[in-house]
């Protein structure tokens, strides 16, 4: 089974459990300025409500490319922490290109503009 993060629809988050190409279980969810907060217990519930175990996952997709600064770099780390924790690999969506060479490939974000990591005020 495959598990997918994409954090990069800026206030929202999907999330999924994939199979042979079928989703079994898909969320998506609203977390305008909250996702590092509502990431990690998002995917506890769904692995939870769907009885699946992090031993049945054998790797990690995540979207790496869009979105803004800090929602791109949310599930990315994400991703790249549960697969080191998990020994298992992680594959950006957004691109072929690997993370640098080490004992654990990580995936790395890609930005296509500049950071805006302050919030407007009016």
């Amino acid at each position: 089974m495959i598990f997918y993060i994409n954090t990069t629809l800026n206030q929202e988050i999907e999330i999924a459990i994939k199979d042979n190409g079928a989703i079994l279980a898909q969320k998506k969810f609203n977390a305008p300025y909250q996702q590092a907060e509502k990431l990690l217990p998002a995917i506890n519930e769904l692995l939870k409500k769907n009885k699946i175990k992090w031993s049945q996952i054998r790797e990690i997709e995540v979207e790496n490319r869009g979105g803004s600064f800090t929602s791109l770099r949310i599930g990315v780390i994400t991703a790249n922490a549960l697969g080191y924790a998990l020994g298992i690999p992680v594959k950006g969506k957004g691109s072929k290109v690997k993370g640098q060479k080490c004992s654990f490939d990580i995936v790395e974000p890609i930005y296509d503009r500049e950071p805006n990591i302050t919030m407007k005020t009016k």
